[in-house]
């Protein structure tokens, strides 16, 4: 059974990316989990200035954060009606990234699906501050659904490349899994001024091809030395539906959200995003 988690904040936002994890795994046999954090909230009082006024407050939060996630079950429930899925909502006290990753090392997570921005976050800036750190730490694949993204079919995803990091066989299972169920078209795409493969990169190249056999796959190389252009140029005349990146220790994608490279050059991804995490689980 597929495991999911979809932190909420009760935004539209968090509500959109739930709704594209029930249309992506529409499919498959899920238990999907719906958590709010919301140690934050209690702490960012002002006011508090006693120990009861703080166990006053958590009380009350805890209520109403438990009365809105049954209120977003009934919702997904009704709009979204699915067999094949069973949900589970959780209130916690706690952070959000330490929440999350305590519930992908208890519950195994597959894969966390989440907006890429919540309901306070800066809207000049693609990646909100708790989507960044979710992104950045959590050992688990996470997909980050922009804002007012419409539901369309995952059928072009677009996977850079260099050959060069190991890849996890079940993260590559998890791709493989959802592209297959939209019969999808994974373009590789190898951004690097020299064509020619050294023999570890084709090794790396295959063990792709035998991974993701559920998937067309399309290599492709460009020579643009810019790999944000590159990127960006691909998704526009490729139609492409998701981005998937691999984070791993010195990656492209490392840079990109140690840097905010996204925000700074102006690619502002309009598509959900795909991390497969490469870290220690």
């Amino acid at each position: 059974m597929r495991k999911i988690l979809v932190p909420t904040d009760f935004s539209d936002n968090a509500f959109n990316a739930l709704k594209y994890a029930c249309h992506v795994f529409k499919y498959e046999k899920s238990e999907i989990f719906i958590m709010h954090a919301y140690a934050d909230e209690v702490y960012q009082q002002d006011r508090l200035t006693k120990r009861s006024l703080l166990d006053e407050l958590k009380e009350k939060t805890q209520r109403k954060s438990e009365e809105k996630l049954n209120e977003v079950l009934e919702r997904i429930r009704h709009e979204y009606p699915n067999p094949h899925h069973k949900y589970k909502t959780i209130s916690a006290f706690g952070s959000l990234i330490d929440e999350v990753n305590d519930l992908v090392n208890l519950e195994n997570l597959d894969i966390v699906v989440m907006a890429t921005r919540g309901a306070t976050n800066d809207r000049s800036l693609t990646f909100g501050s708790n989507t960044l750190q979710v992104l950045k730490y959590i050992s688990c694949p996470v997909l980050a659904i922009p804002e007012g993204y419409t539901y369309h079919a995952p059928k072009e995803l677009l996977f850079p490349t260099n050959y060069l990091v190991p890849y996890k066989r079940r993260e590559l299972k998890l791709l493989c899994e959802m592209s297959g169920s939209f019969r999808s078209t994974i373009h590789m795409l190898y951004i690097d001024p020299i064509k020619k493969l050294t023999l570890r990169q084709e090794d790396n190249q295959q063990f792709l091809k035998e991974c993701l056999p559920k998937a067309r796959l399309v290599f492709e190389t460009t020579e643009e030395k810019d790999k944000t252009i590159a990127i960006t140029k691909y998704i526009v005349h490729k139609n492409i539906d998701m981005l998937v990146l691999v984070n791993t220790r010195h990656s492209f994608v490392e840079d990109m959200l140690t840097k905010s490279t996204l925000d700074k050059i102006g690619l502002h991804i309009k598509i959900p995003f795909l991390v497969m995490q490469n870290l220690f689980r």
